[in-house]
């Protein structure tokens, strides 16, 4: 399908690109001042701004007739910065687009214009600032076109986060810390995430580990000589239970020795995401430490399943190595789930659903199944291997997912939504009464600063003024990292430098 965006401005082309993927599979989108004859759907879009508001106008033709015309406006202060007048007239704009969209396609976007990864932000963002509930809703409905049962949605979130955080607004002035550790018994078809297979790599797995280990010595060092605390540390990845057991006490001992009142931390998390990981050795390291909560993700149920995508282990390894842990000791586990894997549909779905419910972990991820660009999955998207179900089955099963988790206890605490993400859907985090992981909520609100020390760790500064944001990432790739870990602990340390500056100034005007 061959779509083509026709406009004399050019600022607000990136968002309306994106709004198009929403309505069709795998569009070509362009964009330009020119008519362009052989595309299949061709969208003129105009606007202006008179007397504090702005005007948009769409009009969307195929075969050279005119098929549908949509208006929309906004309004702005007259007093509005340049930035506020563009952000009413690219909100106008794009729904003028999904206006006449959804009356070519015949669908319905249940998240309205919004293609970004964090929605609930706008929710805090307006009870930040102290806005009744209702204009909120307004807002969400009227200006962003969400509907009624999301924003419902959001606000369960929101709300059940609030609780489990009562100081979330507050959290600023401590930080955060995610440690990536980049390697996996094999990659997952649909990953992107930094995950080097680990087999034939202990050269690669010993001088990651030192630099790791001189992170988090000299970070640690500077956190706990400036006096800020820890709110919580997520071990990521990769799977950091791919390295041995005697390599994880090593490198949690180094986390004590070198963080600042490590048992004032609210939650250490250690993804032990692969089954095939997990041994009695390394559960008997996690309970040393005191770890509080870990992941064992299936992700399905389905044993062709798993091995389509690439996941080297057995659906019964699954079952074996949560008893096992549960066993151990481990009372807070998650499990991720995804909706859409290749070759799957309602009935298979429904089967996982049920496998879970022998289990019942404390917390589970649902994710629908995003084609991201790097994965195999996406370079092979065409191919019957990789064939997916259809957007009505993507909503069945989500659908399901939401009734499964009610029926047994779970509510939703975090949300997030990714590009090309199937049905337009999102990824919800359910969790049983008190068992919310803390990082999910900070990493996905932004809320507050986000280390990262490891391979392809991402640090995350928030302002603390401000709230505006900066990022700083270490290398994916093991060798790189090695090469420039010294570089990176520099520069994050600078970073800090600059952060606690901001966050001095946020305690005197307090």
């Amino acid at each position: 399908m061959k779509i083509h965006l026709r406009a004399a401005d050019p600022s607000n082309e990136r968002a309306l690109c994106h709004i198009v993927p929403l309505f069709y599979e795998n569009p070509e989108v362009t964009f330009g001042t020119e008519s362009k004859p052989d595309a299949d759907i061709e969208i003129e879009l105009s606007h202006e701004e008179k007397d504090g508001e702005a005007f948009a106008w769409a009009k969307l033709r195929t075969a050279g007739v005119d098929r549908h015309t949509s208006e929309r406006s906004g309004r702005f202060e007259r007093n509005a910065s340049p930035e506020e007048r563009r952000k009413a007239v690219r909100l106008a704009a794009s729904r003028a687009l999904v206006d006449v969209l959804t009356r070519e396609s015949g669908l319905v976007q249940p998240w309205g214009i919004l293609t970004g990864v964090r929605p609930t932000k706008l929710l805090h963002d307006g009870l930040r600032r102290g806005q009744p509930r209702e204009e909120v809703r307004r807002t969400l409905r009227e200006e962003y076109l969400v509907t009624d049962e999301k924003i419902a949605l959001m606000e369960r979130i929101v709300d059940r986060q609030l609780s489990s955080l009562p100081d979330l607004y507050d959290l600023r002035e401590e930080v955060s810390v995610y440690i990536g550790i980049p390697f996996c018994p094999t990659k997952c078809a649909y990953c992107t995430f930094p995950a080097y297979d680990i087999n034939g790599r202990q050269g690669s797995v010993n001088g990651f580990l030192h630099g790791l280990h001189e992170e988090i010595r000299v970070i640690g060092g500077w956190l706990r000589d400036h006096g800020v605390r820890i709110t919580t540390v997520y071990f990521g990845g990769g799977t950091p239970t791919s390295i041995t057991a005697e390599e994880m006490d090593r490198l949690y001992a180094e986390m004590h020795a070198s963080f600042p009142d490590v048992d004032r931390i609210r939650e250490l998390t250690v993804e032990a995401g692969r089954p095939d990981t997990i041994t009695p050795e390394k559960l008997d390291v996690l309970k040393k430490w005191n770890i509080h909560r870990i992941s064992i993700n299936p992700q399905s149920y389905i044993q062709q399943t798993l091995d389509v995508i690439g996941r080297h282990h057995t659906v019964q390894e699954t079952i074996d190595k949560f008893r096992l842990a549960r066993s151990s000791g481990m009372n807070n586990i998650n499990m991720d789930l995804i909706i859409g894997l290749p070759g799957e549909g309602p009935e298979h779905f429904a089967f996982t659903l049920a496998e879970t419910e022998k289990l019942m972990p404390e917390s589970l991820t649902v994710h629908t199944l995003s084609f991201k660009r790097a994965s195999e999955m996406t370079q092979h998207r065409g191919e019957e291997k990789f064939r997916v179900a259809t957007r009505e089955e993507i909503g069945r099963m989500m659908e399901d997912a939401t009734r499964w988790t009610e029926e047994h206890g779970y509510g939703p605490y975090y949300l997030y939504r990714q590009k090309n993400i199937l049905g337009n859907l999102e990824n919800v985090g359910y969790a049983l009464p008190g068992m919310d992981s803390l990082y999910n909520i900070l990493i996905i609100e932004e809320m507050q600063s986000i280390v990262g020390l490891g391979c392809g760790a991402t640090s995350k500064w928030v302002d603390a003024r401000t709230g505006e944001i900066s990022r700083l990432a270490n290398p994916k790739e093991p060798k790189a990292y090695i090469d420039t870990y010294r570089k990176y602990i520099d520069l994050k340390l600078a970073e800090l430098e600059k952060w606690n500056a901001s966050r001095r100034q946020g305690i005197t005007v307090g």
